[in-house]
């Protein structure tokens, strides 16, 4: 059952396409329903937001565990801002 509850779960666990697409289900059956139009402008903004993100290094990043990979990363992020 696509519910807003729903919805908000999934955003709340990072699963932010998910959440779109229920708030989306939520809005066609219910167009005036504040709520999903609110959310779903929240995350179509963050979407177009963050449209250059480098998921390879962002994958690293959640995945990263040791001080050599947090080395990498640092060196990589350093690199990227000059």
């Amino acid at each position: 059952m696509q519910t807003l509850t729903l919805a908000n779960i999934y955003e709340l666990q990072g699963l932010k396409e998910e959440a779109l697409d229920i708030y989306k289900e939520v809005l066609k059956k219910d167009p005036s329903n504040s709520d999903a139009k609110i959310a779903i402008r929240r995350l179509s903004g963050m979407r177009k937001k963050f449209l250059n993100v480098n998921t390879q290094m962002k994958d690293f990043f959640v995945k990263m565990d040791t001080d050599v990979e947090f080395n990498e990363f640092e060196r990589w992020l350093l690199k990227s801002w000059n």
